[in-house]
């Protein structure tokens, strides 16, 4: 399998979830500024121009995150990265990866971002903060008392959950952990992992803040 990955970006969580499930693959950098990786030009691989993308083994690709980290769940069922399908788990785990999808992921980028760029404003950033504090909370009460959001244990959620608390979106926004208590310690507790101590060492530094096509 090939992940299309920008360092810092959305493609963190399936990187992580790739580094957990223990399956073969190749990590593949894309240039969010001009859209391009190392064989050409990105849009060819995803013509939605933004990253995580994966390749399966039959050359399909597979595009929008929670899709492809319920795909790498699916095969190493062995990992309990996802509950088994039907389940009362499996439902809970599903419902968190949409809200996270559409709840936190695009209220952090979306309507104030220019191309695959998080908002770099001081208006754009008091915006999008005040529209996911609510949210964040909720996730914060969600996780009191637990260390992790489903089940007591590590799983696909979580992979995509991180990337939201982690220093290159929250504190990358200057935003940091004021009334985030539980999400701190996740955050804490999510850098212990084997998995995402080896992906944030091969991504390195996040991609820019600003557009530097121009």
């Amino acid at each position: 399998m090939q992940l299309f990955y920008a360092s810092g970006a959305s493609s963190l969580a399936p990187h992580i979830l790739l580094e957990e499930s223990g399956l073969d693959y190749v990590a593949e950098k894309v240039n969010l500024d001009v859209k391009t990786w190392s064989k050409g030009n990105y849009n060819v691989i995803n013509p939605k121009s933004y990253v995580p993308s994966l390749r399966i083994e039959d050359g399909t690709v597979l595009t929008e995150c929670a899709v492809i980290l319920e795909y790498i769940a699916s095969q190493v069922p062995d990992k309990q990265l996802m509950g088994q399908y039907d389940s009362a788990i499996y439902w809970e785990q599903r419902i968190w990866l949409n809200y996270v999808a559409t709840e936190l992921h695009k209220n952090f980028i979306s309507p104030f971002r220019k191309g695959n760029w998080l908002p770099n404003t001081v208006e754009s950033k008091k915006l999008v903060y005040d529209r996911v504090l609510p949210r964040l909370k909720y996730v914060d009460e969600a996780l009191k008392g637990c260390d992790y959001l489903v089940d007591h244990h590590f799983s696909a959620p979580d992979a995509y959950l991180f990337l939201f608390v982690m220093t290159n979106w929250l504190t990358r926004l200057e935003y940091g952990f004021d009334q985030l208590d539980n999400l701190k310690k996740f955050d804490k507790n999510m850098r212990k992992r084997d998995s995402v101590q080896a992906v944030l060492k091969q991504e390195g530094r996040p991609h820019s803040l600003q557009d530097q096509a121009k």
